[in-house]
């Protein structure tokens, strides 16, 4: 064995040459569609007016009531929630498994006119979704993959952590910087290992998030640290009692009373407002209010009996925010970080060029690979062979070392 071959640091260039030949398309893929989402919700608000509604000083109609004109431009279908927030249209959204349908309805909140009805599987920024999460794979096939992907990706970030750092102080001042002037193979050499140093410390946050939604094992694990050693509890369905259904004589539909409660208890609310309809008659209703609607880990989620309207406590992290803890509030902070909204648009800013950065590190990595595998192709001569001359101006050995190199 060469000696280089016992040392860890080939070994781990090894393991990042071939992880990173393995899985490059993949990287690249998500790093690119992974840009194009980063402002996915600021291209929508500027090329889509029609969710746009101004303020009206007249009363909004309730919920029931946009459903019913949605109803009717898409006969057949189940509604599944109704949107409010100041200034925006509202937002009627129709979603199904079985049979597979997403639509929304955009109305304006007081006058109940339609303003667009759009079959969400057709949209730009959905099928690119669909893509980034999938693969446009049945689920079961595509997110094991992605996820797979991912977890090669963060194991990339580490190994080449490691091989970024110098061996000595004075090679440390050229990992920091790119020397442009050099040529092109320099140029690219430094473009991976510049870059990919100070992206790595941005993408790696994203792949972690991203890892949470791949493998249950790795949510559960992220779960139990951040808790202190608590189980993670999955998300599920609330129900409410439907033995209460012949007791209840409603002069009006409980998701409009519930709806008008979480507006009384919530006078000067300037957020969203989603009342979820129910699907069945054992289903609870949902209300959820998120105040800062940039980003979605505050939102606080409310389960009532649809038919006494009494509270349903959950024990997800799905629930109520004031009651949620610290392990809670990080998982539901896992979207918001992935995407970079957890820090404003400055956040969205860095997501986007850490994604491009991303993208671009099997691009030049393979240009590493591919131009040392044809230098390595050369003819042994061809390769070594270099003017006595040079050699001289590099360095001066005795004329015995210069001849044997030159007759080599």
């Amino acid at each position: 064995m060469k000696p280089e071959k016992r040392r860890l640091k080939y070994w781990i260039g090894q393991l990042h040459l071939w992880l990173g030949l393995a899985s490059g398309l993949l990287v690249l893929f998500l790093g690119v569609t992974g840009c194009i989402l980063a402002f996915e919700r600021e291209i929508e608000n500027v090329t889509q007016t029609y969710r746009f509604t101004p303020v009206q000083k007249q009363a909004l109609l309730p919920p029931s009531a946009l459903k019913q004109i949605a109803d009717k431009e898409l006969p057949g279908k189940h509604a599944h929630s109704v949107s409010y927030e100041p200034g925006k249209s509202a937002q009627v959204v129709y979603f199904s498994l079985a049979p597979e349908y997403y639509y929304s309805v955009f109305l304006n909140p007081y006058t109940g006119k339609v303003l667009q009805v759009k079959n969400m599987d057709e949209d730009f920024f959905r099928i690119v979704i669909m893509g980034h999460y999938y693969l446009w794979l049945p689920p079961t096939i595509g997110q094991p993959i992605v996820a797979t992907g991912t977890l090669i990706f963060v194991i990339l970030l580490i190994s080449g952590l490691v091989l970024w750092y110098p061996k000595n102080k004075a090679a440390r001042k050229q990992r920091f910087s790119i020397k442009w002037n050099a040529k092109w193979r320099r140029v690219n050499y430094d473009l991976h290992g510049v870059l990919g140093f100070y992206m790595t410390w941005v993408i790696i946050f994203i792949s972690f998030t991203g890892l949470v939604w791949g493998f249950q094992w790795f949510a559960k694990s992220t779960y139990w640290l951040a808790s202190g050693g608590k189980n993670l509890v999955v998300f599920e369905e609330s129900f409410s009692d439907t033995s209460k259904a012949q007791e209840v004589n409603l002069n009006q539909p409980a998701i409009d009373i519930l709806w008008q409660r979480a507006r009384a208890a919530h006078p000067n609310f300037t957020g969203s407002i989603d009342v979820h309809v129910p699907d069945s008659p054992k289903a609870a209703i949902e209300v959820a209010l998120n105040p800062d609607t940039k980003t979605y880990w505050k939102t606080d989620y409310r389960y009532y009996d649809q038919y006494t309207f009494k509270e349903i406590e959950v024990k997800h992290q799905y629930g109520n925010f004031a009651k949620a803890s610290v392990a809670d509030k990080l998982m539901r902070m896992n979207y918001d970080i992935h995407v970079g909204a957890i820090a404003g648009l400055t956040g969205k800013i860095i997501a986007f060029f850490a994604s491009l950065l991303a993208a671009s590190m099997p691009v030049t990595g393979f240009m590493i690979w591919w131009g040392r595998r044809k230098k390595q192709s050369l003819p042994t001569r061809e390769r070594i062979m270099v003017p006595a001359t040079s050699i001289r101006k590099r360095r001066t050995p005795n004329p015995a070392q210069v001849m044997q190199e030159e007759n080599t």
